[in-house]
């Protein structure tokens, strides 16, 4: 790799990414809590004085992502996590209230344009100011109930593959892949050792995390790091990065990660026991923040030897053009399934290949994880975290 842009350079325009991050973050967000100020006004015609305190909360919710970093980078862990928990759960209670007053508009709009067309007045079937508040915030809070319990449901999702590739001596090779863990204030001690607890009753022969294993601040994750090594398949762990490492800071995530006991794979191949040759590629979020130059997955591709059975292992479900026929499995994460219905139909527009398995070209196989952990709220929906087990076979 080059050395790249002068390093001034690269502060410049990484600096420029979080701005614009944050605007959209902003912009967006700020939308839904406007979208629930609106609803409470038209409600309950509060007066002033309350309007001023509603608005005051509202901020703190909106800002709430924002103040969480702040009071973990000055060591605030505590009160940070209690933050995070009621900042999240309310970022899910917003977006869901967002969701469920949609799905109440387009009735309205049925139940206007059925007027219309009958020339009848159908004003008695329409939902009045506070049942528009009351129906979405009560399907928002059960709804989250439900998800918060679903996102500690692990499930296992099972693939078999036979291949030729394997060598009859070996027999079955179990791999594990986890995805998407976000370990950090709201995913650690109990919610990790479940997940743990679910890898090792997996018996894997190799473990891989294809991203995002960390989340934000890396404080006090000591104890992270011992549960982590605890898990010691017999031909290793393996890793890349996702586009969490590089907010959460590169050179701590990397840290975090190798200590854990992971073999970190960036533009590298690697082989497991002779058996399987691993390559990884670095999440493309290194594009915008470094401006290296980035080996395409073709040219790490390239450095394995010899026919062996090789698996891609890279962040974002994006197959490029001239990679099939140089790997027999991909494994992705990144998408979470959209986390919470119906985010996925936002996220699936971003991401066609956006959970499941799916065929390639030359017979290979893409698999994407609906990952194990959740970002943001603790909460799923419709999309039950997943480890995924891959049993390979000699063909």
């Amino acid at each position: 790799m080059s050395d790249g842009p002068p390093v001034f350079i690269r502060h410049l325009l990484r600096n420029a990414f979080v701005i614009l991050f944050l605007l959209t973050f902003l912009l967006l967000y700020g939308g839904l809590h406007l979208h629930f100020f609106m609803k409470i006004r038209a409600a309950f015609t509060p007066g002033a004085a309350i309007q001023g305190g509603l608005i005051v909360l509202l901020a703190l919710g909106l800002l709430a992502p924002l103040l969480i970093r702040l009071l973990e980078r000055f060591g605030f862990e505590g009160p940070a996590k209690l933050l995070s928990w009621a900042g999240y759960l309310w970022m899910a209670v917003v977006f869901l209230f967002f969701s469920a007053a949609i799905l109440l508009e387009f009735y309205r709009f049925l139940v206007y344009g059925a007027g219309l067309l009958f020339r009848s007045d159908l004003a008695a079937y329409l939902p009045t100011a506070r049942a528009l508040f009351f129906i979405p915030l009560a399907s928002a809070l059960i709804i989250g109930v439900y998800g918060f319990f679903e996102a500690r449901h692990i499930r296992l999702e099972r693939i078999e593959i036979s291949s030729h590739k394997i060598p009859k001596a070996s027999g079955k090779i179990r791999i594990v892949q986890i995805s998407d863990v976000h370990v950090g204030l709201l995913v650690r001690e109990g919610r990790l050792a479940a997940i743990l607890r679910k890898v090792r009753d997996a018996q894997p022969d190799l473990l891989v995390s294809t991203g995002d294993l960390v989340d934000g601040q890396l404080n006090s994750l000591d104890e992270a790091v011992e549960q982590f090594r605890g898990i010691r398949p017999r031909y290793g762990k393996f890793a890349v990065t996702g586009n969490h490492e590089f907010y959460a800071g590169l050179d701590d995530a990397l840290d975090f990660i190798t200590r854990s006991g992971f073999i970190l794979l960036r533009g590298k191949v690697a082989t497991a026991a002779g058996l399987i040759d691993l390559a990884g590629v670095d999440d493309p979020t290194i594009r915008g923040l470094d401006l290296n130059d980035v080996p395409s997955d073709r040219e790490v591709l390239s450095q394995k030897g010899g026919d062996r059975f090789t698996i891609l292992l890279k962040h974002q479900p994006l197959v490029e053009k001239d990679a099939p026929g140089m790997f027999d499995l991909q494994l992705s994460g990144h998408t979470h399934r959209g986390q919470i219905f119906p985010f996925n139909l936002i996220t699936s527009r971003f991401f066609p290949f956006h959970s499941g398995n799916f065929p390639m070209a030359g017979g290979a196989l893409l698999h994407v994880s609906r990952g194990t952990g959740t970002w943001g709220p603790p909460i799923r929906f419709l999309s039950p975290p997943e480890i995924t087990v891959i049993d390979l076979l000699p063909g």
